[in-house]
């Protein structure tokens, strides 16, 4: 990555190991682009009373040439995230396919359709 990555914490305390979770799954979003000029990650616990226990909100956004790649999963609807490592991994999964598609399109393996009049 061109620039470092960030990581910034809403209603939990900072983690050296689930830093090290975000950051060793960051490096390999390297593997499918070289040009990402930079990664931001949100960890985040929202406020409320759940009936189970916390869910993690893991939002990731990532610039590369001419666009942003965003990626924001709802973890009501998904009682695994549960587990920050899980909802981590989640988040970089669907983070990973949205840059596979990126480099496609920019080495034009994506058939577009003609548009008509």
């Amino acid at each position: 990555m061109k620039l470092p990555l960030q990581i910034t914490w809403r209603n939990l305390d900072q983690s050296d190991a689930i830093e090290a979770s975000i950051r060793e799954h960051a490096e390999k979003l390297d593997q499918f682009c070289d040009h990402i000029m930079s990664c931001r990650v949100v960890v985040e616990v929202p406020h409320g009373h759940h009936h189970k226990g916390k869910l993690y909100h893991i939002g990731v956004d990532i610039t590369v040439p001419g666009t942003e790649i965003v990626v924001k999963r709802d973890p009501a609807k998904h009682s695994a995230h549960e587990d920050i490592y899980v909802s981590i991994r989640d988040s970089f999964e669907a983070a990973k396919r949205q840059l596979q598609d990126y480099v496609r399109k920019q080495r034009g393996d994506v058939k577009t359709h003609a548009q008509y009049d």
